[in-house]
């Protein structure tokens, strides 16, 4: 039975407090408890930080760049490690984890590195004067995960921050407390100094202690819409830089001249992985009325065929979703959209594999005759729930698309290439995907419009958000 502690300047630190349990969505049996942080150990952690920081922003970013290169490397040695903590982390498939989810954490690293060697800043003169600006570091940053990915949140966060000279606090969730600890062992490893990354455990009462920390400068927090909102109220008092990668309903549109197999499986692939638990799904699938009836035959066929179970599985498909309550709150769901006159293609049932009859899994589901005004259509289900709609013209395809709280992510399938253009410029998204879907590197911005907050993750768009910008006025 592992306990998770917090990790402040470099050693696990017991907190006291009464533990949290964490069960493997697998077979819902408990393997680990969380020891929350208290509002002193938080103390603790950000006078740590905050003499890590200046240290290490007078370090030489060539050197910075150095050890965070070691990290990735690091990484890399530990991916199988990594993945397997990943998949009792969250109970998705390994296969998922190993190849694409951990993997994009150095990947991240690597970017940044190269970009702390490489920033610049901006020259002026005058007669009689000279000026220049340059980004500077925040100081202590710190970053609240969602559930879904741990190990690419970790690291999509701290890279950006460590790269520009600032200190970073993890927050994990409490859902997924098992791989940010042995991030924080490689970083140690790598060369990053004490109190530099550290980890602090504990559920919403240590994250809002966090917000309200006057020692803490930024919050980049993944999660809910709500979520969001607490965040921002509780991090107005100190006037705290705040990003916000949020919620999402993402459509992906299907036309008619479209490669038709790879529109099926692009489809399947936006909803299902991870279970469905994934912010920028596209789960409104909007088909043109001309190939409608084929398209979902051809959809229902590939998802009644999926396997679900054992996430360590070479021949699973789908694994478990992160808790019973949230299986609860997404099968509720398929009934709600069947009250409201959804179509149950596929799916819709908890199911129990054998060997694994405790764990949180479900059948992948598709809902047809769907309309624009169900909340199985305008909610966020965070499960493998797709909704199909149809349409008849691209005008039309484009307004429905883009009538929605939300911004985060949306797609297209077309083989005409104006068309491509034409419509992923009229998409009210952070992010849009031409012929593929959720497809992220790191040298590419990431995050939302609208409900789907602001800022960005990824990018040399993520340096504005760990840095301010200095300029020095030098009169000749």
């Amino acid at each position: 039975m592992q306990r998770c502690q917090s990790i402040i300047a470099g050693k696990p630190v017991a907190s006291g407090e009464s533990p949290i349990e964490k069960r493997y969505p697998a077979t819902g049996e408990i393997i680990a408890h969380i020891e929350p942080a208290t509002e002193a150990m938080l103390d603790q952690a950000v006078t740590a930080a905050t003499a890590a920081q200046k240290i290490w922003a007078r370090t030489d970013r060539t050197e910075r760049a150095r050890i965070l290169h070691k990290a990735a490397d690091l990484m890399r040695d530990a991916n199988d490690e990594l993945a397997r903590l990943e998949v009792q982390d969250v109970g998705k498939l390994y296969s998922e984890a190993v190849s694409g989810d951990v993997p994009s954490g150095p990947d991240a690293l690597d970017y940044f590195a190269s970009l702390s060697a490489t920033m610049t800043g901006d020259h002026f003169s005058w007669n009689d004067a000279i000026g220049y600006s340059e980004r500077i570091p925040l100081g202590v940053c710190a970053g609240i995960g969602a559930w879904n990915y741990p190990v690419q949140i970790a690291c999509w966060k701290a890279a950006p921050a460590l790269a520009t000279g600032n200190a970073f606090i993890l927050k994990p969730s409490e859902e997924t407390p098992l791989s940010g600890q042995r991030i924080a062992e490689l970083f140690h490893d790598a060369g990053l100094p004490d109190g530099l990354f550290q980890i602090i455990q504990g559920d919403y009462r240590i994250g809002k202690a966090i917000c309200e920390h006057p020692g803490i400068a930024k919050i980049s927090l993944t999660g809910g819409v709500e979520t969001g909102k607490l965040i921002m109220t509780q991090s107005a008092s100190t006037l705290k830089k705040v990003t916000l990668e949020l919620g999402g309903k993402s459509p992906l549109i299907v036309f008619d001249d479209c490669d038709f197999d790879l529109a099926v499986q692009t489809a399947l692939d936006a909803n299902f992985y991870t279970a469905g638990e994934v912010c920028s799904n596209a789960t409104r699938v909007f088909v043109q009325d001309t190939i409608a009836k084929d398209f979902v035959a051809a959809m229902v066929e590939k998802a009644s065929a999926m396997s679900v179970g054992d996430p360590m599985a070479a021949d699973i498909q789908m694994g478990a979703l992160i808790s019973e309550k949230h299986l609860g709150r997404v099968l509720d769901y398929v009934d709600i959209g069947r009250n409201e006159g959804a179509t149950i293609a596929t799916g819709g049932n908890r199911v129990h594999p054998q060997g694994f009859e405790n764990g949180y899994f479900m059948e992948p589901t598709i809902l047809t005759n769907c309309t624009d005004n169900m909340r199985v259509v305008r909610e966020e289900i965070f499960g493998p729930v797709m909704s199909v709609l149809t349409f008849s013209t691209e005008d039309e395809a484009v307004t429905r698309a883009n009538d929605t709280k939300f911004g985060l992510g949306a797609g297209l399938m077309t083989k005409d290439l104006v068309r491509a253009h034409r419509v992923a410029r009229q998409l009210e998204s952070g992010n849009v995907w031409v012929n593929t879907f959720n497809i992220l590197p790191p040298g590419m911005p990431f995050g939302g419009a609208k409900n789907s907050g602001f800022g960005r993750e990824n990018g040399i768009y993520a340096i504005e958000a760990y840095t301010e910008v200095r300029s020095t006025y030098i009169q000749l």
